[in-house]
């Protein structure tokens, strides 16, 4: 389980409630962001290997504007169904996109690749799904292994019995006139995890010395069929803030924040991983997105640290 600390990472951003769900046994599990009122969206896909439900309307030139939650989920492209429960969910609370005979909850979705660390058979589903909205609140800050994180890893570039845990982060930062933005992030990444302020491996492939094996510099000496296993990892990252943005401003803020994998993941965005980043507004603060864009970046390098070593101090 994630350790807890007095923070509320993501969840200082008003309106905006967090809830997990897993099965500790299969090490496997999902992870629901619920937005107050629904949230306009923007989405970044960086990573080549994606696994992801409805990322196509969230492009600005699509009719609708706002989405009403966000799934990211372990189990492949199985974990998808969980999406259905967060639809039930939001369903039952009338909360949806008005087409008169009913309303359509829009659920956004992304997975990580987990299939290789517990019981491969099982998968968050539609009951985990509707489990995590059921068990949301405006201040869950667990990190580590705990939801989407549960079955996360890091480091696949050798011996699988040598990954570390990969796993949730979640961070904030308050701006000027109360201006906020959160992260929650969940480390699965192909390559290493970086802390940029030092520029140390913090996560990755152990060596039998227990040192930490550069993922870059192995693939430079091997540079012909170094995995063996395409498409098994993925690192993603939600942004919320309660600033007021368009589709297009809230697709150029996922943009600027999806640095931040590039940051603290080495390499990242490769043939092998489906990262994404996606952008929530959920306010009304005026805002300017070049520098919500450069704080989001910053935070996404921290919470993508914070995955692999929860409770770090900061936040």
């Amino acid at each position: 389980m994630g350790k807890i600390r007095h923070v509320r990472g993501i969840c200082r951003v008003p309106g905006v409630c967090v809830g997990h769900a897993q099965d500790e046994k299969a090490l496997t599990g999902c992870t629901v962001i619920l937005p107050d009122g629904g949230a306009v969206c923007g989405v970044d896909v960086r990573g080549s290997s994606p696994g992801t439900r409805e990322i196509e309307l969230l492009k600005p030139v699509r009719h609708v504007e706002k989405i009403h939650a966000i799934l990211l989920t372990g189990g492949s492209a199985f974990g998808l169904n969980a999406a259905g429960g967060v639809q039930q969910y939001l369903e039952e609370k009338g909360i949806g996109y008005d087409v008169s005979v009913a309303r359509v909850p829009l659920v956004p979705a992304a997975v990580i690749f987990d299939l290789f660390v517990g019981d491969a058979a099982v998968r968050p589903d539609l009951n985990m799904g509707y489990e995590a909205c059921v068990a949301a609140s405006y201040t869950e800050y667990r990190e580590g292994s705990i939801g989407v994180g549960t079955g996360a890893t890091v480091g696949k570039i050798g011996n699988a019995r040598s990954r570390s845990k990969g796993g949730v982060g979640t961070c904030s930062e308050s701006l000027s006139d109360g201006l906020i933005v959160g992260i929650l992030a969940v480390a699965n990444s192909f390559g290493d995890v970086v802390d940029p302020k030092t520029g140390d491996i913090v996560g990755g492939n152990r060596l039998e010395n227990g040192a930490f094996r550069d993922s870059v510099a192995f693939l430079k000496a091997h540079p012909v069929d170094p995995f063996r296993h395409p498409g098994t990892n993925t690192t993603l990252a939600v942004v919320a803030t309660n600033a007021r943005l368009n589709k297009e401003q809230a697709t150029k803020v996922a943009q600027m924040a999806q640095v931040g994998i590039s940051r603290a993941t080495r390499p990242a965005h490769t043939m092998f991983d489906g990262d994404i980043v996606f952008a929530l507004s959920v306010g009304e603060q005026d805002a300017d997105v070049t520098v919500l864009g450069a704080v989001a970046a910053d935070l996404v390098a921290e919470a993508v640290v914070r995955g692999v070593k929860p409770g770090m101090d900061g936040d």
